[in-house]
Order: C-alpha cells, then structure tokens, then sequence
C-alpha cells in the first residue's frame, strides 16, 4: 500500500522482495541493486488523430534487470497505466524468468491510452512511435517486448516492422507475441493460459485430488482466462462462474451457470477485449452478478486472471471454506494482507510469477525459434512448454515442503537467489 492508502504495485513488489530478502539473509548491496530498477525510459508519443488534431501519449519501458539475459517483458495499452505498475511488472518478471530458468531478466512497458477510444490507425502511430523512442534501447540481445493488457499480435507486428525500418534488417526476435507466419510461434496464444493449468495439474496431484472431483470460479474471461477454463475442462473440472469488465457499464459483471458454464458459448458472445453480452448471456441461462462475486462462490479453486489488487483484505474473508488452491493467472492479483490470511487457512497458492509463467515461457521459445528462423510445430512447443511448467513448479514445491514454507515465499526464495547469483556471477555486486 501507498503511504496515502491507495494501492501501489511497486511497493507491493518491492515488500514481496524485502521479506524474501530477510528469509535468506540477502545481503545490503544485493538488496538495494535487487529492489530497484536497472533502468527506466520516460517518453512521450505525439500522434495525429484521425480528427486533424494532435494528442500526446505517455509511455514507459522499465529494465529491472539483465544480468541473467535480455529483459523480457509486455507492453501494456491502459488509461490508468502508472510508472509504478510498469516497476512492478517488471520486477516480477525477473522473477518469473528466473522460477522458470530461462535466460532473460525482467522489464516491461506501457502507454497510458484507451484502445476502445482509438483508431486501428491511431493505436498503429502508438506503436510506431513507441519503438522510435527506444529503438536503441531493445532488440534481440538487450530487451524483447511481447503482447501485455490491451495489446495483441498485430501491435507487435507494427513494432517489429518499425524496429526494422529504423536498423535496416530482419530482426523477427526483437518482438515476440508477433502473428503464426510473421515469426510468431504456434501455441502462444495459449501458453500463459495452458501454464496456469500444467500448475494446477501438479498441485492436484500432490493433494491427491482428482481434476473431475474439483469446481472452479475465474476471474476474467481475456485469452489468459479463456485458455485456463479450455484446458481445465479438458483434464476434467468445472467451471461455474467467470468475470469480465463491460465497456458500455464501466463495471465488472460474473456469469455464473451453477451446472457449468459452456466455454464456446461464451467465447460465442464475447468482444475481442473479453467482454461478454449481458443479454445474450441471459438467453443462455446464465445469472448476472455483480463484479466482486468470482471471489464467494462455492468451489474448490480460484484462478484470478484480471488485474492486479483482485484479493485484498477487504474481500479475502469472503472466500468459501471449500476452496483449496489459489492459481494465479494475474500478475500480483493478491495483496500482502490477503496473502497472510490465505496462508493461514493453510490454502495452497500457486503464486503468479510460477502459475502464469507459460507466457514469457513461450516467448522465449518464440525468440529462439525467430532468431534461428525456424519453427516448431505445436505439439512441440505445447510440450516443452508442459516440460518447463512442470520441473518450475516441482522445484518449487519441493523447496517449500523441505523448508516448510508458504509456496509463495518458495517460488521467491528460488528466483532472487538465482539472480542473485547471477549479479554476483558477474561481479556486479
């Protein structure tokens, strides 16, 4: 929490960091290289409207740390966008590459814009003028973008394209996220939502739970979300209730259909932004709650896959008794004091940096795959990916178990050691 009650993400990131860095004695000048970004850009992108006039937008790309490879990380299109949640992101991004072991540290970026309010032409000049602000400071070996909230294949593809009009060449792995037969690799649009469920697959099975035995409520129904609930009901489980912004109502609504919900159907009825038809959605049988209503339904497990600050204090007591695992689709959808009370519950979390994962997991791969130009069919990449999901979370778990500790201070413990060790490797600290 900000010092003015408010929520911020980095000092939740960085509270996250200081009592993992207590946990393993860290010492002083790793945790003041650690908890701090390496570097930030600040710009602004002048953009001619579609109306004639002339509007600036505000962008931002944070490195928080490269020692392990490139920083690695999405770009995110949003009207409350902040430099601290790009802080944030970006630090839990080093994170997660480092829980998955694979060679790229943390960044991210964003634009503070509203995709609903603007042209495909005037997101197209966003793009542009992104890359032409730091077109020397990303690329293949310093710092890859990829697709974040708001952004999607073809935005990266502009950015590609522009990244290549400015260095004079083909560079495909400057940019990942990009579209199946412009360098974009098969299976990402499903990885981060795959990932969260290969997570979920091996935390059932350490509690000896059968998928088909289990009921699951969502939050979100975006790609990570739609993806999640595909794969879920795939090993077996149910989902009866999913959330999604509506534009129109600027409001959160649920669906809930208590015998399951129907993912085609649903994905039938929904806008690209995720956003579901109320009253199509009612023809179908489905009940309109309000937002908040994902997080008290009786079932076994939640899988956050919104925004950020979605399990706060506020509202973690209402969450049924049944519920036994927590996976975290979302980048830091819980806070710190939400945390402590799931934990006390004795709740098994899968916490965000290991659950959603898959995402950069399959970027990587896709900058592999672009920077030797040549690529892997899908069940290949669904497969490494199942792979590196799985050894992540055992590792992980394991840890846990022989320290005795909550499974997201596991997740961390592995991670900033790992960089840790690389800053020190380097002789940086």
């Amino acid at each position: 929490m900000a010092s003015n009650g408010t929520y911020n993400a980095y000092d939740m990131a960085r509270a996250q960091f200081d009592s993992i860095a207590d946990v393993i004695d860290l010492d002083e000048g790793a945790r003041a290289f650690l908890r701090t970004p390496m570097r930030e850009y600040h710009f602004t992108i002048p953009v001619r409207m579609d109306d004639g006039t002339v509007q600036v937008f505000a962008g931002f790309r944070v490195q928080h740390n490269d020692a392990r490879g490139p920083c690695k990380g999405g770009i995110r299109f949003h009207p409350q966008e902040t430099i601290d949640t790009v802080r944030a992101l970006s630090m839990w991004m080093t994170w997660k590459c480092a829980v998955v072991d694979i060679p790229l540290g943390g960044g991210k970026g964003g634009v503070i814009c509203d995709p609903h309010n603007l042209s495909m032409r005037e997101q197209e000049a966003i793009c542009r003028g992104f890359i032409r602000q730091l077109a020397r400071n990303i690329g293949p070996v310093a710092d890859v973008p990829a697709p974040d909230v708001m952004t999607s294949p073809q935005h990266m593809l502009w950015m590609m394209d522009e990244y290549e009009k400015i260095h004079g060449g083909h560079f495909p792995g400057a940019i990942t996220g990009k579209p199946v037969g412009m360098g974009g690799s098969l299976g990402r649009t499903q990885a981060t939502g795959y990932g969260v469920i290969y997570t979920l697959r091996e935390a059932l099975k350490e509690l000896s739970i059968r998928p088909s035995d289990t009921i699951a409520s969502v939050q979100g129904f975006g790609n990570v979300a739609q993806y999640a609930i595909e794969l879920y009901h795939q090993i077996g489980g149910t989902t009866i209730s999913v959330s999604c912004w509506d534009q129109k109502e600027q409001c959160a609504n649920v669906f809930r259909k208590k015998d399951g919900i129907d993912l085609a159907e649903l994905r039938g009825i929904t806008d690209r932004f995720g956003g579901i038809d109320q009253a199509k959605a009612r023809d179908l049988g489905y009940e309109v709650l309000p937002g908040d209503a994902w997080i008290d339904q009786d079932v076994d497990i939640l899988i956050p896959s919104a925004l950020e600050n979605s399990i706060t204090a506020e509202n973690v007591e209402k969450m049924s008794k049944r519920v036994k695992i927590i996976a975290e689709g979302a980048n830091g959808p819980t806070t710190p004091e939400a945390d402590k009370a799931i934990h006390a519950r004795g709740i098994h979390m899968i916490p965000d940096f290991l659950a959603n994962a898959g995402g950069v997991t399959c970027s990587y791969f896709e900058q592999v795959q672009s920077n030797m130009n040549y690529f892997w069919e899908m069940d290949e990449v669904l497969g490494k990916l199942d792979v590196k999901m799985t050894a992540a979370y055992v590792a992980v778990s394991e840890l846990a178990g022989k320290q005795s500790i909550y499974m997201r201070d596991a997740a961390y413990v592995v991670s900033i050691n790992r960089v840790a060790e690389a800053c020190r490797a380097r002789g940086w600290i």
